[in-house]
């Protein structure tokens, strides 16, 4: 082995054999730390991962991971081929954008989490320009109603409400959103419009289901009126706007998600304004990807230019 080399020759093979394709494989378990999470992000099955990671250490004569029950950890040489490994996957990006191929040097998968109010109302209609941009590489695009946390099986970007106090994460404030309170033209006229705070206690109220709100920024109706509770409740924001449009009361809904239903009217909207914020998040292990690097910059661009939807001018 040559001073300063961290690979000792592979006597089996020459050099000019080595299959630069198997940089990918050992990439992916790098980032993922296992085979199946790298199989997801490469598109193919785990025996696969582990056929070309076991090629590459053959062919490099060089134990790359340690293998264990929790997962696949990179021994100092895998440290070591990982710095290389990263810099020639930005090399081949940086080569095919130079060439007009937008996203052509990327590949493999990214599951993006999002709450679904965000997710179906203004990133779904988006992600088709994702695709065109990024045409090898695969979209998982995962809408819930409640987000705790980011794990391998949740996904390896998410957008939540509040920045995740537990954990390594790298996460950014994507923008401010305004909320109001809603109801129909059909329900005020059967049922008065409120001109106070005060009047609102005369009124039905839609919202979540009390003992299911997984974090205090959803807790509107108490910051409305102290002591406001829905008498029709649901855990899905979708169902609750579909609730309103059927009068059957008033409900906090955020401004972008009334923008297109006429039927719905702001009820008190210069005395009832609430601010909430979408933060953007991934497990601080994959923040680096340039798989990540390209989800969570999409998505950046894309709220930074509809700001006026979640924070609109009256």
């Amino acid at each position: 082995m040559a001073p300063g080399d961290p690979f000792p020759r592979y006597s089996g093979a020459p050099m000019n054999r080595f299959n630069w394709n198997d940089i990918r494989y050992f990439l992916a378990v790098a980032q993922q730390g296992t085979l199946t999470g790298a199989a997801r992000v490469m598109g193919t099955d785990h025996g696969t991962v582990s056929r070309r990671v076991q090629a590459l250490e053959s062919t490099l004569g060089a134990r790359l991971f340690e293998r264990t029950p929790q997962g696949y950890f990179l021994t100092p040489r895998g440290e070591t081929l990982l710095a290389h490994a990263e810099s020639m996957e930005a090399e081949v990006v940086a080569a095919s954008q130079a060439l007009g191929e937008t996203g052509i040097g990327l590949s493999g998968t990214v599951r993006l989490t999002c709450l679904e109010g965000l997710g179906n109302l203004f990133l779904a209609q988006r992600m088709g320009k994702f695709s065109l941009e990024n045409p090898r590489l695969r979209l998982e695009f995962v809408t819930l109603q409640q987000i705790t946390g980011l794990s391998l099986r949740e996904g390896d970007v998410a957008i939540s409400l509040s920045a995740p106090k537990q954990g390594q994460f790298t996460a950014a404030k994507l923008t401010d959103y305004a909320l109001g309170l809603y109801a129909t033209e059909d329900y005020l006229a059967r049922h008065g419009t409120p001109k106070t705070r005060e009047d609102l206690r005369d009124h039905s109220f839609i919202g979540y289901v009390a003992d299911l709100i997984f974090t205090r920024e959803l807790d509107y109706l108490d910051e409305v009126l102290p002591g406001l509770k829905a008498r029709v409740q649901s855990s899905s924001l979708l169902a609750q706007r579909e609730m309103t449009e059927a009068n059957h009361g008033l409900c906090v809904l955020p401004h972008y998600m009334t923008s297109d239903r006429p039927t719905l009217v702001p009820v008190l909207p210069n005395r009832v304004e609430l601010v909430r914020s979408y933060w953007l998040f991934s497990r601080a292990d994959f923040a680096e990807s340039l798989r990540v690097k390209a989800v969570t910059r999409f998505v950046k661009q894309e709220i930074a230019t509809a700001r006026d939807i979640f924070l609109p001018r009256h």
